[in-house]
């Protein structure tokens, strides 16, 4: 049997979900984790939506060298040049083209015949062939076309030489069982079926997004594309990390599995939602805080016993690691760095400096030092840090006022200047936050997301903050990570701030 591949439109269907929008920088840094997960297919983007959506398309294409790099293109001839230029530096092109083939969409949206989508299917997939061998084709909204007529658009886009078949479904309508009875149908009916690939793309509306994928899998498809963490319009699509792992869990039902290295899924995992200004729900599988957590005595009792009664998978299987005291205050920089490397991450000079720096900070205000704390530190070197900011933040203190409430005072640096000054508002977090602002002066603004995180056990434990400002029509994720939460409040808010501020 051959091996199920993974096709990853994080960059592409998930950015462009409201609140998950990415910087170039942030978006090449998720692509080379995903090649370190070993997704086989990055969707970059979609070429021509933007010249910035270009710039990081193509960036990205010139800078991962184990997977195939995808740009989105519609049935134009533009679409499809811009597609092209933006991946024709990557080791292994793909330009992925789309046309509706469902009633309504051909009706309302598309306003032609069912003839017109099947010539220009033809016409256009030719053309995309000049280009690149490598050509993926999806039906849009699949899943609510008439088969026999889809059948005809399919057969067309295989003799233009499209080697992928996509069949999404758009609006996550179906059910598993219709999912895998259209993969059988195509595959049975459209011809030259067994020289090509067929590909599953499935939303989740009515929550069956990764039952559906998988449904087709087992119908014949050889290929899932979904997003970390299930992000995307809507509802989101089929969670990459829960697909693989239900393949790896039940391997006699799926056949060869995918390449990924299971171990980087929650480094991934956390990676996104960072970049995001999210964190997964307590509840979430595989990644969530209660992902492995047994409360239930017993549940408990089960799991001392033998850890199969209640666990099918381990944290371990997925790269989630045992807190452990691993370095201390008078380690140095030789074995921090070992010990980064053992956890599978790669620095450049610049990161491990910074990050050493932070490291030694931290062992001053902490007695225990944990993996977790390590990549956390990490993490936070590779996302927020920036020398080009031009607000730094430098000191705060907070003083209660009784009834008048709490003022808070604030020193910032702006290029070598230090400014400093004092609000009192409701709270703490409330008067530094609008003391920053009298010495920031930002744009209109207001606060969407504020949410804490606690990076490992104990009263000491770093704090994360991860908040999301809201300027106009766009948003901007900040990200602070300190012993002191107020102050990790403070440079995820300045973090945001300076981001549209420049």
């Amino acid at each position: 049997m051959k091996r199920i591949k993974i096709f990853d439109t994080t960059l592409r269907d998930g950015e462009q979900s409201p609140g998950c929008s990415m910087n170039l920088k942030e978006k090449i840094e998720v692509a080379k984790q995903l090649e370190r997960l070993k997704v086989d297919v990055i969707e970059a983007g979609f070429a021509i939506s933007s010249p910035g959506d270009f710039e990081s398309v193509k960036t990205i294409a010139e800078s991962v060298s184990d997977c195939t790099v995808a740009s989105l293109a519609r049935c134009t001839v533009g679409d499809i040049d811009a597609a092209w230029d933006a991946v024709k530096g990557a080791a292994d092109p793909r330009i992925h083209v789309f046309l509706a083939t469902s009633p309504i969409h051909m009706e309302y949206k598309l306003r032609m015949t069912p003839e017109q989508v099947v010539a220009r299917t033809s016409e256009m997939v030719a053309y995309a062939k000049k280009y690149c061998s490598n050509i993926e084709f999806s039906c849009e909204d699949a899943t609510r076309s008439d088969w026999a007529f889809m059948k005809t658009v399919v057969d067309a886009a295989i003799k233009a030489g499209a080697t992928v078949i996509n069949l999404p479904d758009t609006v996550g309508y179906t059910t598993p069982a219709e999912m895998r009875a259209l993969i059988e149908y195509m595959m049975e009916h459209v011809p030259d079926s067994d020289k090509i690939e067929y590909s599953v793309h499935c939303h989740n509306d009515l929550g069956m997004a990764v039952a559906n994928a998988l449904a087709g899998v087992q119908g014949g498809a050889l290929q899932i594309e979904c997003t970390v963490n299930g992000i995307g319009e809507r509802a989101g699509n089929t969670s990459l990390e829960q697909a693989v792992m239900a393949m790896h869990t039940r391997p006699a039902l799926f056949g060869e599995l995918p390449r990924i290295d299971t171990k980087q899924i929650y480094r991934t995992s956390k990676l996104v939602y960072n970049v995001i200004g999210q964190s997964a729900y307590n509840t979430q599988p595989l990644v969530g805080a209660n992902a492995f957590a047994h409360e239930s005595g017993i549940h408990q009792h089960g799991v001392l016993a033998n850890k199969l009664t209640y666990e099918i998978l381990t944290p371990e299987s997925v790269g989630i690691s045992k807190n452990q005291l691993v370095l201390g205050k008078h380690s140095g920089k030789h074995a921090l760095v070992a010990r980064i490397k053992e956890l599978g991450y790669e620095l450049n000079d610049e990161q491990i400096g910074e990050t050493f720096i932070k490291f030694k900070e931290l062992c001053d205000k902490k007695k225990v030092v944990t993996d977790s704390d390590i990549e956390a530190l990490i993490s936070n070197t590779k996302t927020t840090a920036s020398e080009n900011d031009r607000y730094k933040f430098v000191s705060f203190t907070v003083a209660t006022k009784g009834r008048e409430g709490v003022e808070g005072t604030i020193c910032l640096r702006h290029e070598n200047e230090f400014l400093e000054t004092t609000y009192c508002g409701d709270g703490s977090i409330d008067s530094l936050y609008a003391a920053i602002d009298k010495l920031v002066c930002p744009p209109e603004h207001r606060l969407d997301k504020f949410i804490i995180n606690a990076v490992s056990e104990g009263k000491d434990t770093l704090g994360e903050v991860i908040l999301k400002l809201r300027c106009g029509e766009k948003t901007y994720n900040g990200r602070g990570l300190a012993t002191d939460i107020i102050e990790a409040s403070i440079v995820a808010y300045l973090g945001a701030l300076n981001q549209f501020m420049d």
